[in-house]
């Protein structure tokens, strides 16, 4: 077989591990060709790619980004890739695609595999925010980036007798928050799925104070916002890939918070530190499963379908399930995390 594999979207610990074990596998296991293309599903309209060997994954494992580059595409020149799938599909000689991404690629690798094209996904992303699946590599990574940080912002804290409003990574669900934040002791979590109070957190801060406990550290989501109509806060724009835009919600609630109590409030966004870097040993192992798998799917010709880790297997899923909503933080676990503040 000829198999193509690209990476797409935000980059994420562990992607190499995929690239890595997709070729080791294919050659080795089944004497297949695998060729690589550059910057996501742009490369692959624009035909660029290269060849991938032993030699072109050698000492990538640990390695953070993707060798192969990655970008986003606009939804009008996938719409013209679907167009011409199959010719697409057979210009460059491809049995199987496998494209690794998160909800916006998977989408695309549906929306391919719909038009003829053969795909098997595999689902990333820091967020972990990919129905169907358990859970997705890149997500240990940026936990325990994330835990690190509340960490050594919590010591800080108490030294200054500030609060500190932590703002971590996930738009839409709250994962990356309510694990870094319970791991890292954090007095408020702040998620997406559930619009926050702000009176009762400074009623909560108050209280810390109030019992000699002259810190607290505050951990947000991007995505996490007031309760309608009890704190001032703008709603970003939506960019060209149909993506919010969030204003900075730790910026302003840092703000919000030292306006209320009088106390000095300092804001910490860690961003894309959470993307980068080398990956945790789950991760390593998570991805390099995936890569094997897509491959052995790809030879039983199971198209349309998605890696996903069911319990301590592996399973596959369809595309279209996996992209049928996102999964989000249900309330059981915000729960759980309230419990231990």
């Amino acid at each position: 077989m000829r198999i193509g594999v690209l990476t797409a979207g935000g980059d994420c610990p562990g992607l190499n591990a995929v690239i890595r074990s997709v070729v080791h596998r294919a050659l080795t296991g089944h004497g297949d060709e695998v060729i690589g293309f550059e910057d996501g599903f742009k490369g692959l309209l624009e035909h660029r790619y290269r060849k991938l060997d032993l030699d072109s994954v050698s000492g990538i494992l640990a390695r953070g980004g993707t060798i192969l580059g990655s970008a986003r595409l606009e939804r009008g020149r996938l719409d013209e890739a679907c167009g011409h799938a199959e010719e697409l599909s057979r210009e460059l000689g491809l049995d199987a695609l496998i494209p690794i991404g998160g909800e916006g690629t998977l989408t695309a690798a549906r929306m391919l595999s719909d038009a003829g094209m053969p795909v098997v996904g595999v689902p990333k992303t820091i967020d972990n925010d990919i129905s169907a699946t358990d859970r997705t590599f890149g997500f240990d990574t940026a936990v325990g980036v994330a835990t690190e940080a509340l960490d050594r912002l919590k010591t800080t804290a108490e030294s200054h007798q500030r609060v500190m409003v932590v703002e971590v990574m996930g738009r839409h669900a709250g994962w990356i928050a309510l694990e870094s934040g319970m791991a890292g002791g954090a007095h408020g979590i702040l998620l997406p799925e559930r619009p926050f109070q702000i009176d009762a957190l400074c009623a909560m801060i108050e209280e810390r104070f109030a019992r000699g406990k002259k810190f607290a550290v505050v951990c947000v989501a991007e995505g996490a916002h007031p309760a309608e109509g009890t704190m001032r806060y703008e709603k970003g724009a939506i960019d060209q890939y149909g993506h919010e835009r969030f204003t900075g919600i730790g910026n302003r609630l840092a703000a919000e918070l030292e306006h209320r109590l009088g106390k000095e409030a300092r804001p910490v966004i860690l961003g894309h530190v959470q993307r980068g870097g080398t990956p945790t040993a789950y991760d390593r192992v998570l991805a390099t499963r995936f890569g094997w798998h897509a491959v052995e799917a790809a030879h039983e010709r199971q198209f349309g379908k998605m890696t996903a880790l069911r319990g301590n297997d592996i399973t596959l899923v369809p595309l279209a399930e996996a992209t049928a909503a996102l999964k989000t933080v249900p309330g059981h676990r915000m729960s759980e995390a309230e419990s231990v503040y």
